[in-house]
């Protein structure tokens, strides 16, 4: 396994790390791709590289609206190491790329045989349900351009970079607005010269102007993770 590439996987102990690192495997995620879907049982574990993933809610109308997004802060499918092999909700990568992918048996193999495995499993389910519960306040509370300001930085965080391949249509699909409200939003971040926008990407130019436009639920949302992995660094 190639040294710090997920943030989590990178605070375990040695022997916990290695021990996972001899069952994993790198793989390429595609943007689109459904990784785990709703009342299915889970089968992999993922510790995202650069890839983004979409925790999202299908509605009956079609829509879907997005409760929380991990990446190489986070892990993906562990919890059915704990508790069970169901999938709560729809995991939909958003933006392509790396992920350390392990069979969920392997996994949980590890896990029995080093708690601090397990320890970190749960500290990260708790970060995650507080990034749900964020969201939910920030979706019926903050307006559109500091939405999608909080949203752009969160997105950059986790894939690493600042370069971000997104369509308007799937911006405004993620947000749960028209796409002409993105359309609007978008070119007025790029006025500012926030962000540079082409066709199905995205560079983000000002960081520190769109954290300066961003709602308060960026800053919260990154701390919590922060003090998730320096406590378990404290601990290695």
């Amino acid at each position: 396994m190639p040294h710090k590439t997920n943030q989590l996987l990178d605070t375990l102990p040695d022997l916990a790390r290695q021990a996972i690192a001899s069952r994993i495997t790198q793989i390429e995620l595609k943007q689109h791709q459904i990784v785990c879907d709703i009342r299915e049982s889970v089968t992999e574990v993922h510790f995202p590289v650069d890839a983004v993933v979409s925790l999202v809610v299908p509605l009956a109308t079609g829509e879907i609206v997005e409760t929380a997004m991990t990446g190489r802060d986070g892990v993906l499918g562990a919890t059915a190491a704990l508790n069970g092999r169901i999938s709560l909700n729809r995991a939909v990568v958003l933006i392509g790329g790396r992920s350390l992918h392990c069979g969920l048996e392997p996994f949980k193999a590890v896990a029995k045989e080093h708690p601090a495995v397990l320890s970190l499993i749960g500290a990260h389910e708790q970060v995650l349900l507080s990034q749900v519960q964020q969201s939910a306040a920030c979706n019926a509370t903050h307006n559109l351009e500091n939405r999608l300001a909080r949203w752009l930085l969160r997105a950059a965080d986790l894939h690493g970079g600042d370069n971000l391949e997104l369509t308007q249509e799937y911006l405004a699909q993620m947000l749960g607005v028209r796409r002409t409200s993105v359309t609007v939003i978008a070119h007025t971040l790029q006025q500012a010269g926030m962000i540079k926008y082409a066709r199905g990407r995205i560079q983000l130019l000002d960081v520190p102007a769109l954290r300066d436009t961003a709602c308060e639920c960026y800053e919260t949302v990154k701390l919590n993770y922060d003090a998730m992995l320096h406590r378990a660094k404290s601990n290695e």
